[in-house]
C-alpha cells in the first residue's frame, strides 16, 4: 500500500506527511529544468508541496504518490478540458503542437487512481480519433503486405514446404500447396494497427457514456473506412512499418496507437469498469493546452493572419503575432485566472518587451517609435467571452499602461445530461 496525496494545480504552499524517503526536490516536465511540475521544500516545521500549471499523477517517494487535479473549477462548474482539446485540434497546424502537451512515464510503477480521475486516456483517445479522421478524409493508404494461403492445385509466390507437408501431404491432400506471397490493398500493417487501436477505443468509449456521446461522430466517420482491414496484428511488427511522406498523418496516428495499446497492456480485456484503474505516471501541461485553445479561437476569427510561436532572434518566441489590416499586435495567452481582478506586471513587461523587438516591427512593416499594441488573454469561466472579436472595444485596457489590453475567455463547461450520468 502507498499514500496518495491529492492536490490541485498552482498551489504555493501545501503541508503534507510522507511515509517514504524523498530522493528529489522537484519533478520536471520532459527533462526540461525550466518546467517544474511539482516542488518539495523542507522547512523548520515540516515539508511543503508547491504545484505549477501541470496536472497528473507521479511518485514522490517509494511509498507516496501525488495526484494533481485541475484547479479552475467553481462548485458544480467543471471545465471541460477534453472539449478544449477537441476544439483546438480542428484548426490546421495545431495537431503537430500537441506532442508537447503531455509526458507519460511507462517505465515507472503504475499508480492506482479512480476511473473518473483518469485524464490521460481521454486525451490520447481524442488525439487518436482526430488524426484518424484526417487520414480517412484523405483516404487510407494501400500497400503491399504478406499473406499465407493454402492454394488448390497451384503455386503462387513462395512454397512453404514445411506447412505443405504438415497440413496437406500428411492429411492426404496432395493437390493443396501452402504458399506465401504479397497482395496489394488496404490490409497492410499500418492499417491493421490502426484498426486494432480503433477497436480498443470503441470498447473504452462504450464504458464512458459522456465521452462516447461527445466522440460518437468521429467513430462513425472512421469505422467504415476500416471494414476490410484485419485487427489481428502482432505488435512486434510495429518496427517493420515504414512511413510514406505523402501520408504524414500516419506517423502521428501510429505513435498514438502505440501509446494507447501500451496504456492497456496490449490486451483489450484490460479495459473494464473497475472503480480503480492502474495508470502510468503522467503530466499534462495545462498552460500549453490553454495556449492551443486560444490559438483555435484566434484562427477562427483571423484565419492565417495569426502567426503562432513567431520567433525573433535567439530566445524570443511570441505566443501569437496578429497582422490584420486593422489590428496589428502582440498577443500572449496566460493560464492565470487572477488576471480577472488584478495585473500581473511581470506578464505585461514580458509582452511589452516582445512588442519592442526589431523583428516584430519588421514583420508588421512598422517603424519605431510607433507603438505596437499588446493583448493578454486569460481564462474566465464566469464572465469571459465565448469568442474573440475584432473590435478593441471588447477588450479591457490594462490600467497603468498604454496600449496594453486584456481579454477573459470562457472555457468549455462539462454538462452531464441525466441520461449520461
Amino acid at each position: 500500500m502507498y499514500n496518495l496525496i491529492l492536490l490541485t494545480e498552482h498551489i504555493n504552499r501545501q503541508p503534507f506527511k510522507l511515509y517514504g524517503n524523498v530522493k528529489f526536490k522537484r519533478i520536471i516536465f520532459k527533462n526540461n529544468p525550466e518546467k517544474t511540475c511539482l516542488k518539495i521544500d523542507d522547512e523548520e516545521y515540516g515539508s511543503y508541496l508547491f504545484t505549477s500549471y501541470y496536472i497528473g499523477v507521479d511518485w514522490i517517494t517509494e511509498k507516496d504518490a501525488v495526484f494533481v487535479q485541475p484547479k479552475i473549477n467553481n462548485g458544480a462548474i467543471e471545465v471541460d478540458f477534453l472539449k478544449m482539446l477537441m476544439e483546438c485540434m480542428q484548426q490546421p497546424g495545431v495537431l503537430e503542437e500537441t506532442k508537447d502537451l503531455f509526458e507519460i512515464k511507462f517505465d515507472a510503477e503504475p499508480i492506482d487512481i479512480k476511473q473518473k480521475e483518469d485524464l490521460l486516456t481521454p486525451l490520447l483517445v481524442i488525439q487518436f480519433l482526430t488524426v484518424l479522421k484526417k487520414i480517412v478524409r484523405k483516404g487510407i493508404k494501400k500497400s503491399y503486405y504478406k499473406v499465407e494461403h493454402n492454394l488448390n492445385a497451384k503455386i503462387k509466390g513462395k512454397l512453404m514446404v514445411g506447412n505443405t507437408v504438415k497440413k496437406n501431404v500428411l492429411n492426404n491432400r496432395p493437390l493443396k500447396n501452402y504458399c506465401t506471397y504479397q497482395e496489394y490493398g488496404y490490409n497492410g500493417l499500418e492499417n491493421q494497427l490502426l484498426k486494432k487501436t480503433l477497436m480498443f477505443v470503441c470498447r473504452y468509449l462504450a464504458m464512458h457514456k459522456y465521452l462516447n456521446h461527445s466522440l460518437k461522430h468521429l467513430l462513425d466517420y472512421c469505422l467504415p473506412a476500416f471494414e476490410e482491414v484485419d485487427e489481428k496484428i502482432d505488435i512486434s511488427t510495429l518496427q517493420k512499418i515504414h512511413f510514406n511522406a505523402f501520408y504524414t498523418e500516419y506517423k502521428e496516428a501510429l505513435s498514438l496507437s502505440n501509446l494507447i495499446l501500451k496504456r492497456f497492456g496490449y490486451t483489450i480485456n484490460s479495459i473494464n469498469k473497475n472503480e480503480l484503474i492502474k495508470t502510468p505516471p503522467f503530466w499534462v501541461d495545462m498552460s500549453k493546452l490553454f495556449e492551443l485553445y486560444v490559438l483555435g479561437l484566434l484562427r477562427n476569427k483571423f484565419k492565417n493572419d495569426v502567426l503562432y510561436q513567431f520567433k525573433v532572434g535567439s530566445g524570443n518566441e511570441l505566443d501569437y503575432l496578429l497582422k490584420t489590416k486593422n489590428n496589428e499586435m502582440v498577443i500572449d495567452a496566460k493560464y492565470i485566472p487572477k488576471w480577472k481582478n488584478c495585473i500581473v506586471h511581470e506578464n505585461v513587461r514580458q509582452v511589452s518587451g516582445y512588442a519592442r523587438l526589431k523583428g516584430v516591427y519588421k514583420e508588421l512593416s512598422k517603424t519605431y517609435p510607433e507603438c505596437i499594441d499588446c493583448l493578454i488573454i486569460y481564462p474566465d469561466i464566469e464572465e469571459g467571452k465565448d469568442k474573440i472579436e475584432k473590435l478593441k472595444n471588447d477588450w479591457v485596457p490594462v490600467d497603468e499602461y498604454y496600449g496594453v489590453y486584456k481579454l477573459g475567455i470562457k472555457l468549455p463547461i462539462i454538462e452531464f445530461p441525466k441520461k449520461f450520468q
